[in-house]
């Protein structure tokens, strides 16, 4: 049994500030929001709690702040931290994250903290992964370690066989989970506020999941996990009719939001064994899947309540006034209006009085490494073959890492929605409606890149100011230094939690992580880390970027 609360810090973090996010956020739907169960499976509850760091403290003491991972008073479990969920399977409790752990922000100015939900965490996920690794690997080749893992996860009287069953799970669960830390996780790290999380869901699924049992392994379907970019907001990443950076995912209505976040939750400790049958489908998606179909619609229902945070200081409204002015330029006078204002976008299905923002895709010179983990190949696996009637065409032995997510993420929409009471049969319905597009339409590859091009999207900017750092890598510290020519932007900033609202974005002196983020100029463009690119506003005079900057606050 999960014990009634776990360790707490001993110095309890300051009640933050909860920032305004409109009137359809409040209490209720933040606690859904930080809790909720979406299918992710870490690893059994009891065992996280048993495990230890190097001097013998638990693993999850103080809410693993040491991450960058926030406290959330209102867990059912004292001491797990927001985006950290609880489930109750069939086989026990375990532990999991949702999409609030990397979406959930707090920034520190002057000693207090603000609270950002939706916004992009600033936490160390790389750091949380490699450690994790390192503690089950002592319990497996420290004996005493084991022992003492045993007795907290066992108790004290467990016989030998539950011991020798034990040692044999944990050995089984090292396995696909070392085998993806060694040979994803980068030499140079991702630090705090950034991720590659489309090769870590494409090293997940390709790599270890659709190989033979027993243990589904493909080990050379991982690569390194080396083109890192920065977690985006979620308000309003509903409303835009494309997301993810290069925009190779359509938005607009449940069915679309559903295999979204059923890819997502993939990619992040779900389980899932696809093995092939003689069924329709010739695939069984959902016999070995821990996806919690419901938890992924009911959290989509959250993250459109959540609104821009409203920025808590003191605005010079007539200064802001004249940066209005300025953002509404066309872009060659330094505007931004063109490609960031709100603009009707495609009409799929929605409701009829909703309506999706256009989301413009335009390459304005960033860092281009993130298009080459969209052209990985992979071997497809027990998805060799496997294709979806009308919908999506055979797997080839070999084929895109992207294809065999679309068609892991299809084929259990289609298997979900026609079992009974299915809540997945809502979202399937509207397949039949005359204005809702093919099912195929939400994961199709479409990406516009060529040799020399490379988009991404450009979102709308409302609360922006609570987002660096910025470019889609992460790899400028501010929007003050954005406003500069690359040239002059800063080759290496401290990354944290500490902002300076003057500069707006991250504070030059950070206490909270030992990281600095370095990042390379216009020569090398496909380092990951390029700092290059999104001249626009660079030649404004001082006192228009100071305008353009005020009103960017208000947004």
């Amino acid at each position: 049994m999960l014990p009634a609360t776990w360790t707490a810090s001993a110095h309890a973090a300051a009640e933050p500030v909860y920032l305004d996010q409109g009137s359809h956020w409040g209490d209720h739907n933040r606690q859904e929001y930080y809790s909720i169960d979406q299918g992710a499976r870490i690893m059994p509850a009891a065992w996280i709690i048993a495990l230890k760091q190097p001097d013998g403290s638990p693993f999850m003491a103080n809410s693993l702040s040491r991450y960058g991972y926030l406290p959330n008073p209102g867990s059912p479990v004292e001491g797990l931290p927001v985006g950290f969920a609880l489930s109750n399977d069939p086989s026990g409790q375990s532990i999991g994250m949702n999409c609030a752990a990397c979406h959930t922000r707090q920034i520190d100015v002057q000693g207090q903290a603000y609270r950002v939900d939706g916004g992009p965490a600033i936490a160390d996920f790389q750091a949380f992964l490699s450690d994790l690794d390192a503690a089950v690997g002592r319990v497996l080749e420290q004996p005493g370690a084991f022992d003492t893992f045993a007795v907290e996860v066992l108790g004290s009287g467990a016989n030998d066989l539950q011991r020798a069953t034990l040692h044999q799970q944990v050995k089984d669960w090292y396995l696909p989970y070392h085998t993806l830390m060694t040979r994803a996780l980068p030499k140079e790290p991702w630090g705090p506020a950034r991720l590659d999380a489309v090769s870590m869901i494409f090293n997940r699924l390709a790599g270890l999941d659709i190989g033979p049992a027993p243990t589904h392994l493909i080990p050379d379907n991982i690569a390194e996990a080396n083109a890192p970019v920065r977690y985006p907001f979620l308000w309003n990443a509903s409303k835009q009719d494309y997301t993810q950076w290069p925009g190779f995912s359509k938005n607009g209505d449940a069915l679309f939001s559903l295999a979204r976040n059923l890819g997502e939750v993939y990619g992040v400790f779900a389980i899932f064994h696809p093995k092939k049958d003689k069924s329709l489908l010739k695939v069984n998606y959902l016999g070995d899947n821990s996806a919690n179909f419901h938890g992924l619609e009911k959290f989509e229902t959250l993250i459109r309540r959540i609104g821009p945070p409203k920025w808590p200081w003191k605005v010079d409204m007539a200064l802001a006034e004249q940066g209005k002015a300025i953002y509404n330029r066309s872009t060659d006078q330094g505007g931004c209006v063109e490609c960031h204002g709100i603009r009707k976008g495609e009409f799929r299905g929605l409701a009829e009085d909703e309506q999706t923002w256009a989301t413009k895709m335009v390459d304005v010179g960033t860092d281009s490494l993130e298009y080459s983990v969209l052209q990985r190949e992979v071997d497809t696996g027990v998805l060799a073959g496997a294709r979806i009637p009308l919908i999506k065409g055979p797997l080839k032995q070999r084929d895109l890492a992207f294809n065999v997510l679309g068609t892991a993420v299809l084929g259990s929409i289609v298997q979900h929605a026609f079992k009974p009471s299915s809540q997945g049969q809502k979202a399937f319905a509207q397949i039949t409606t005359a204005r809702t597009p093919p099912l195929r339409d939400a994961y199709r590859y479409e990406v516009l890149a060529t040799d020399t091009q490379f988009p991404y999207e450009s979102r709308v900017l409302q609360g922006i100011w609570a987002t660096a750092p910025y470019l889609h890598n992460g790899s400028v510290a501010s929007l003050a230094d954005l406003l500069k020519p690359a040239s002059q932007r800063a080759a290496s900033f401290a990354v944290g939690p500490t902002y300076d609202i003057q500069a707006v974005g991250l504070a030059a002196q950070q206490e909270r992580f030992d990281f600095i983020q370095q990042t390379t100029d216009c020569s090398a463009r496909n380092s990951g880390n390029s700092r290059c690119g999104h001249e626009f506003g660079t030649s404004l005079k001082n006192a228009e970027k100071s305008a353009l900057l005020e009103y960017l606050k208000v947004l």
